[in-house]
């Protein structure tokens, strides 16, 4: 599943109280629905109004001093509808590609991407967890069509992110029913472009900056899983083998990662490398 949002003025943090964020889904967050009035003192940029954002934001160049592969428009088709990809298909692992043309196909893509998220009780969705690799995400952190804002960002980079980190109980669309710890920043600073093609710069904290780092490494090929602890881990072995042999059962394939045979090494809280992209600021 995932989460998807993007809150903020320019360069203004909106964050929430931490009793708020316990996972990437809809599982719990019916305390956030009923506070969903608290998530109107920021001034969001979202599909519908594309410029509330954007106004003050200044685009930066030099993006990112690595240029990632153009995405075709053979790789932006889809056809309707989209259905969720699960643990251990090898489109969660594979390269995603950044988005180029800014079209009605898109806008297209983002509304279904909107629409499977609702149908799936999910506040968040990147684009490889509907079976495209493009570097793109949605999110709304109320959960419910017609209530609390839809974020989309494009080719999200990140410039900075706390050194302070916080632990709480994710979940995600791709992995049903499993729910774990995960510990990430607190906050994080980025660079995206809008559904316009539009650059822009946030920052974000609480709910939104856990969605964002959580959606963000969908992007990368990192799975909530991977950020674990070995401890955390091994308290979701069974449910991560069961959706092995499903894969393998749907698929009549060898399932293309096995638990048994990880190494017991997990992804670096934060972003890793490479350091000239993502520096930890100071705060």
């Amino acid at each position: 599943m995932v989460v998807t949002m993007a809150w903020a003025t320019w360069l203004h943090s909106f964050s929430l109280s931490p009793i708020l964020l316990p996972d990437l889904s809809r599982h719990t967050f019916g305390a956030f629905n009923r506070l969903s009035s608290t998530i109107s003192s920021a001034s969001l940029w979202n599909r519908k109004k594309p410029y509330v954002l954007a106004v003050r934001a200044q685009a930066r160049r030099g993006f990112s001093p690595l240029e990632d592969e153009v995405a075709s428009r053979d790789v932006l088709h889809f056809e309707a509808p989209l259905t969720i990809v699960e643990y251990p298909d090898p489109i969660l692992r594979a390269k995603n590609k950044r988005i180029d043309t800014f079209d009605d196909n898109l806008k297209k893509l983002v509304d279904e991407m909107f629409d499977v998220m609702y149908k799936t009780d999910g506040i968040g969705l990147s684009a490889p967890q509907v079976g495209i690799n493009v570097q793109l995400m949605v999110f709304n952190p109320v959960g419910e069509r017609g209530e609390g804002e839809e974020i989309v960002l494009v080719n999200p980079r990140v410039n900075k992110y706390s050194k302070k980190t916080l632990l709480y109980n994710e979940g995600c669309l791709s992995f049903p029913g499993i729910y774990a710890d995960v510990e990430r920043p607190e906050t994080v600073k980025i660079d995206a472009r809008d559904i316009n093609g539009a650059r822009f710069m946030v920052n974000f904290s609480g709910l939104p900056a856990r969605v964002f780092q959580h959606e963000f490494d969908h992007l990368q090929g990192i799975l909530f899983f991977d950020r674990m602890s070995v401890q955390v881990l091994d308290s979701i072995r069974t449910e991560l083998q069961a959706l092995e042999t499903k894969y393998e059962e749907k698929t009549g394939l060898p399932s293309p990662e096995k638990f048994e045979a990880r190494k017991q090494k997990k992804v670096a809280t934060g972003f890793g490398k490479p350091k000239a992209l993502v520096q930890p600021s100071t705060q």
